[in-house]
């Protein structure tokens, strides 16, 4: 696996879409910051070469296109902490639901917040370690189970409590599905660059302000843990998406409740990856002639 070490997919200025190698400034490890990449060719979960050939970066976009990606699986109350403000006793096994992959967008996209969530309070941040597994594998020990890992990315795991708990049936995915809810990125880091993933700054910004500030060592089930439990029995496959679940500071877990409101900006960041800013836009109906 990578050739690459740090994968973006971005428009360029001669307007295609590429995958590519991203080129930093010297001193500067926020993908966020590219400019310029090389751009990749081939298969990237497979055989592929980082060209010398280099494209001016417009924008960048999701890491993988929707095409490339197989599941997004994710974890809750996987950091101890952020059980202990929700409430909630430590889980004995990982606990898992899914978003659908409608649900992923680009490191600088807008959240678009559907009508359907504006009609209760209730929306939350969650800034995420975002796994992506890189070759099939099926009941993987935990001394390999990073063998299997493409890389890893910054999320948000956008979610709607009041769907989530009173309106989802005990289902998290109605409440944390919506379209968009998922901006991830802004590149994929090769393994090769992060050999630990459990000694990563955690952090998200709302307006600036700090509300979220951890690190990937207090999560309750860490990377090797959960690849090994949840490929168990089950065929984990490239393009596969893991959200790792997110440390303390959501706004449901502070009093008074910290919401989400229209025109927000959030930024999740995680160290050595970069960051990923979004503006909340609530929805709004159109006139009809």
């Amino acid at each position: 696996m990578p050739a690459f070490s740090r994968l973006v997919r971005f428009l360029a200025r001669d307007g295609r879409v590429y995958y590519g190698d991203a080129i930093l400034p010297r001193g500067v490890n926020d993908i966020a910051k590219t400019k310029q990449a090389r751009i990749v060719t081939g298969d990237i979960f497979g055989k592929h070469e980082v060209t010398e050939r280099v494209a001016d970066v417009r924008l960048l976009l999701a890491p993988l296109a929707l095409e490339d990606v197989k599941t997004v699986r994710c974890l809750g109350l996987n950091y101890e902490k952020h059980a202990h403000e929700s409430g909630l006793p430590l889980p004995k096994y990982p606990v898992l639901f899914y978003k659908p992959i409608t649900s992923l967008s680009g490191p600088f996209d807008p959240i678009p917040v559907h009508k359907m969530a504006q009609e209760e309070l209730g929306l939350d941040y969650e800034c995420e370690l975002v796994a992506i597994i890189g070759k099939p594998c099926a009941d993987v020990p935990e001394s390999k189970a990073l063998d299997y890992v493409l890389g890893y990315a910054i999320g948000n795991d956008v979610s709607h409590r009041d769907w989530q708990i009173k309106r989802g049936g005990g289902q998290w995915s109605l409440g944390k599905g919506f379209d968009g809810w998922a901006p991830y990125g802004p590149g994929i880091v090769s393994s090769e660059l992060i050999k630990d993933p459990q000694t990563l700054k955690i952090s998200t910004k709302l307006n600036g302000k700090t509300v979220q500030e951890s690190n990937t060592a207090d999560m309750i089930f860490n990377v090797k843990q959960t690849i090994a439990f949840l490929s168990r029995g089950t065929t984990l496959l490239p393009g596969d998406v893991i959200f790792t679940g997110t440390p303390s500071g959501v706004g449901m877990g502070r009093e008074p409740k910290l919401w989400l409101k229209d025109r927000d900006v959030v930024e999740v960041g995680l160290e050595g990856v970069g960051t990923c800013t979004n503006k909340v836009e609530f929805g709004r109906e159109t006139a009809k002639l």
